[in-house]
């Protein structure tokens, strides 16, 4: 079976950033930015129940309305986080609109916001029956650099400068559980939602003696097997997807040696790349990697693939320029490197 994670940039490199990440055989999705999304299926933005926003520029936070109201009047939960100044940020966008209809709704939708700072992570509540006011105190806990645990994937965050404080994020499956269908074939066992159930007692290490339940055919009954026989018979475990998403940084010396440590042997680096080589003053005027600062940060985090995005638009009729620097850098042909 292929990878667990299938991400794609919702916009072309001159358009507003946001990395839409599909959980493959899963009605799930998690978003990084949220810029213009208009090019997403309704269908697919429903599928999210996570968000990570490096920070709320417009043309990173645009697509909160459109968000917000397809969400609207359905039993829904969405986390949505980002960096210092993000609940006030998200309290501005949410009072901007008149919302005394809402306390007649069935549905329960609530957005949970968390602000992560260097050293704690702000956190707060806004149900949508309530109006989107803040349901109680802001909660401080911890926060040592994972913003999410669950089963089989953490996201983790650094905070970088771009003039203003920023976010990178890295996705990392701790491992990947292949189904091998010639098996389930050989054992007469038919795929199902029962294998995500397997999967989530894999990433839970829990006893091989658990016994898992795997329905039958519609007239028959269902087949009870343990875990650990399940496991020798029909998965293959191998090593997890690693994806890393960097917008909007300066390049200087300690944002990029940082960067290396979050996406080191990232599988998928998803990086801005928003100037030529030869702007590079314009560049860092601008707090902005260049194309060739983008593909030597490739180069030194090991990336396997690397996807440029946010290009300034004075290249929109010459792109390619970008995407040569970039390449020439990853391949060590290139005098620029990560210390800026």
């Amino acid at each position: 079976m292929g990878p667990s994670f299938l991400p794609r940039l919702v916009n072309g490199p001159f358009d507003d950033p946001a990395l839409f990440v599909q959980f493959r055989h899963r009605n799930r999705a998690i978003l990084f930015d949220l810029g213009d999304v208009a090019a997403l299926a309704s269908r697919d933005i429903l599928k999210i129940t996570h968000i990570f926003v490096t920070h709320t520029h417009m043309d990173h936070f645009t697509g909160f309305d459109r968000v917000l109201r397809l969400m609207l009047g359905r039993d829904k939960e969405l986390v949505l986080v980002g960096p210092q100044g993000f609940l006030s940020n998200l309290s501005g966008k949410l009072s901007a609109y008149c919302w005394n209809l809402v306390e007649n709704y069935t549905n329960r939708f609530i957005l949970h916001a968390i602000e992560l700072h260097p050293d704690r992570a702000r956190c707060c509540c806004y149900p949508c029956h309530k109006g989107f006011r803040p349901d109680g105190e802001i909660r401080e806990t911890p926060f040592d650099g994972t913003v999410l645990s669950e089963g089989g994937l953490t996201v983790n965050a650094v905070h970088l400068d771009h003039g203003t404080p920023v976010l990178a994020f890295a996705l990392h499956e701790r491992f990947h559980i292949h189904i091998l269908k010639t098996a389930l074939d050989r054992l007469g066992i038919a795929p199902g939602p029962w294998l995500n159930r397997l999967k989530t007692l894999l990433y839970e290490s829990a006893d091989p003696q658990t016994v898992v339940e795997i329905p039958g055919p519609p007239s028959g009954k269902p087949r009870h097997l343990k875990l650990g026989e399940l496991t020798d018979s029909i998965v293959r475990i191998s090593p997890g997807v690693h994806i890393a998403y960097v917008a909007d940084i300066a390049g200087s010396p300690a944002n990029l040696q940082k960067v290396i440590a979050l996406a080191e042997g990232v599988d998928h680096l998803f990086v801005e790349a928003a100037f030529a080589d030869r702007h590079r003053e314009i560049a860092r005027r601008k707090h902005h990697l260049t194309a060739g600062q983008a593909g030597a940060l490739a180069r030194s985090c090991g990336a396997k693939q690397y996807h440029l995005f946010h290009f300034s638009p004075r290249y929109t009729d010459c792109p390619e320029i970008l995407e040569a620097e970039a390449l020439a850098a990853f391949q060590g042909h290139h005098a620029t490197s990560t210390q800026g």
